[in-house]
C-alpha cells in the first residue's frame, strides 16, 4: 500500500472545531458512505466557502430533470473533469456515476474517451457541448444549445448543464490547487454489488 497522501496543501481544520452545521453534515456524509471524502476535509478550513460550495453542488446535482438524470449529471462531471485532468473529481464522481447509473463500466469509458463511450445520441451531444464548454468556452455557440434542445433538453436542463460544467471547472481547479487526492474508497465503489 502506498503511503497516504496529505488531504490538502493547505491547513485541514480540526473537525471537532467546525461549526455545528458543517460538523453535522460531515458526520452524516461519513455515516452514509463509510468515509469522509477528502474534498470535505480540504474545504473545511473556510466554513463559509464550504457551506456555499456544498449548497451549490447539491442544488445542481441532487435532482432529476427530463433532460438530465442524476446519473447523467455525474457522467458530465466525469467527462469534463477528465478533460481538465482532475484525478480527484474523475475518481470521486466516477464512483457516484457507477452507483447512480448502476453500470460498473460507464464512468471509466467516459473518463478515457467519452466519444467512444456507450451512450446514446442525446448524451453524446450533451457531452460534446459540455466538454467544449469545459475546455474552450468561447467555442460554444447558440447552435450548440439548439442542438441540445433538439435532443429534448429544456431551458432548465440547458442552464443546469452550463452551471454543472462551470461549477466543476472551479472544483477541478481547486482540487488541483490544493492537491486533493481521491479517497481510496472511491476506487472500488459501484464496481461490485454490495455484499
Amino acid at each position: 500500500m502506498p503511503e497516504p497522501q496529505p488531504v490538502s496543501r493547505f491547513e485541514v481544520a480540526d473537525r471537532a472545531a467546525l461549526p455545528d452545521d458543517l460538523r453535522e453534515r460531515y458526520d452524516a456524509v461519513e455515516e452514509k458512505s463509510g468515509f469522509l471524502p477528502n474534498v470535505f476535509a480540504a474545504l473545511a478550513h473556510r466554513p463559509d466557502e464550504a457551506r456555499a460550495f456544498f449548497a451549490h453542488h447539491d442544488a445542481l446535482m441532487d435532482k432529476d430533470t427530463p433532460g438530465l438524470s442524476q446519473a447523467e449529471r455525474e457522467v458530465v462531471v466525469v467527462a469534463t473533469s477528465a478533460a481538465n485532468d482532475c484525478l480527484y473529481c474523475v475518481v470521486a464522481h466516477g464512483a457516484i456515476a457507477r452507483i447512480r447509473a448502476r453500470d460498473p463500466y460507464l464512468a471509466d469509458q467516459v473518463a478515457v474517451d467519452w466519444r467512444k463511450a456507450p451512450v446514446g445520441p442525446r448524451m453524446h451531444a450533451v457531452l460534446e457541448v459540455a466538454v467544449r464548454l469545459a475546455t474552450d468556452p468561447a467555442a460554444v455557440v447558440p447552435a450548440d444549445l439548439d442542438t441540445l434542445r433538439g435532443h429534448g433538453l429544456t431551458e432548465d436542463d440547458l442552464w443546469d448543464l452550463g452551471a454543472i460544467v462551470s461549477f466543476f471547472a472551479m472544483s477541478n481547479r481547486l482540487a488541483h490547487w490544493a492537491a486533493i487526492p481521491p479517497n481510496p474508497e472511491f476506487f472500488l465503489l459501484g464496481r461490485v454489488p454490495r455484499g
